[in-house]
């Protein structure tokens, strides 16, 4: 056989094998690598390129080392899933680098993590300054995470003693002008529905590129047509403006506190009174 159609057949066996493998090492395998993950796929790799270009060997013994490998990589999964001890030898732990405020830096140095990437970390996660930082840690796949202070961190409807409607992901019921009926199924719909909700946005299912449904049964419809947009404008529910205006009121009691000067102060209270008595006025539409 010709050198050159032997290394063409190598090379996509080659491709095949690793694409197999990698649906059996499973999603962990292209996401964040841990160590002994990180290992593997080199490992893998320059085994995939011995397949291809080494024509002095036998092709299958290639094949049979990233069977082991791959074996070995199954094993060590099984282990991790099965005993702390050994997540903890083969991942390493979590490491702490700041609480409360204060950098460790014996943990830094233990990571082997400089200050200067520290907090290129920290302003990633819109942590400009370290005082700010209630809690931040480096994981096993080396990606850092942060806490923010109680003071620093976003309003949510639960800090304003608000319950709000649970959201449901949406779901795709026409792609590419064609109804999906299991999505459809799975909201409790069908193309009855559907055609009454294609009937108000005056379309037809063939103009229709994308359309989907949320929670609340309300429907986007993106049309092949780019120039025309039939989606109607949605209004926020009472609970939602009243979560709204009670953060407005939030803020502008805390620049009404933080700011030095008395004019502004003034100003931001009057302000916040204002909002205030809306706000109390508004309270039976939440209910």
């Amino acid at each position: 056989m010709p050198g050159e159609l032997e290394i063409l057949l190598r090379t996509l066996s080659a491709v095949v094998v690793l694409f197999l493998m990698t649906k059996l090492l499973g999603k962990r395998q292209i996401s964040q690598l841990s160590l002994f993950e990180y290992i593997t796929g080199i490992t893998i790799g320059n085994l995939a390129a011995y397949i291809s270009l080494d024509l002095d060997a036998h092709w299958y013994y290639g094949i049979i080392s990233i069977a082991v490998w791959v074996g070995m990589s199954l094993l060590v999964d099984f282990l991790q899933l099965k005993s702390k001890a050994a997540r903890d030898f083969i991942d390493t732990k979590t490491t702490v680098l700041v609480r409360g405020g204060k950098i460790l830096e014996h943990n830094l140095r233990k990571e082997r993590i400089t200050s200067d990437e520290l907090m290129q970390q920290l302003r990633k996660n819109n942590a400009f300054s370290v005082a700010d930082v209630e809690f931040a840690s480096i994981e096993p796949s080396g990606e850092i995470n942060v806490l923010l202070t109680k003071e620093n961190q976003p309003l949510t409807a639960k800090d304003l003693g608000l319950s709000v409607q649970n959201e449901h992901v949406p779901q795709i019921v026409i792609m590419d002008g064609e109804i999906l009926d299991k999505p459809l199924k799975e909201m409790g719909l069908d193309r009855n529905w559907l055609k009454k909700k294609m009937d108000e946005y005056g379309v037809k299912q063939d103009e229709i590129y994308l359309a989907q449904v949320d929670s609340k049964q309300e429907m986007y419809v993106d049309l092949y047509a780019d120039h025309i947009n039939v989606n109607k404008k949605k209004t926020s529910p009472p609970g939602e403006l009243l979560a709204l205006l009670k953060r407005c009121e939030a803020d502008l009691k805390l620049y009404a506190d933080k700011t030095k000067d008395k004019e502004m102060k003034q100003l931001h209270e009057r302000f916040s009174t204002d909002l205030e008595n809306v706000l109390s006025e508004m309270n039976p539409m939440a209910k």
